[in-house]
């Protein structure tokens, strides 16, 4: 299994979507993220359904980095249950992989 994962992240606004990607970055827990506006989100929350416009943050980095980006993003972040989820990356362009290796040798936080 490779050592790489895609964390989703949803947020309320592009400003916090831009807040918590510059802070990953910089911080060397993450070697990109992506946002992704205009994402709808339909959901049941304290059992009522909620159907609200958010951006989706989509983070690469590494496995054993997902415990210090969750605790930074729930530092950063608005809501009081973020999503914040990791999917493994099983094959991917290894000059692609190595260039993830490069831009987070070691965090910052």
């Amino acid at each position: 299994m490779l050592p790489y994962i895609i964390v989703f992240i949803t947020v309320s606004s592009h400003q916090d979507a831009m807040k918590i990607a510059d802070e990953l970055v910089d911080s060397k827990l993450a070697a990109c993220v992506n946002i992704i506006p205009g994402v709808r989100s339909v959901f049941m929350w304290n059992g009522k359904k909620e159907s609200i416009d958010e951006c989706l943050l989509l983070v690469k980095t590494k496995e054993n980095y997902f415990s210090r980006l969750k605790d930074k993003v729930k530092q950063l972040h608005s809501y009081e249950t973020p999503e914040i989820i990791s999917i493994q990356i099983s094959e991917g362009n290894q000059d692609y992989l190595d260039w993830i290796d490069k831009s987070v040798p070691g965090c910052n936080c």
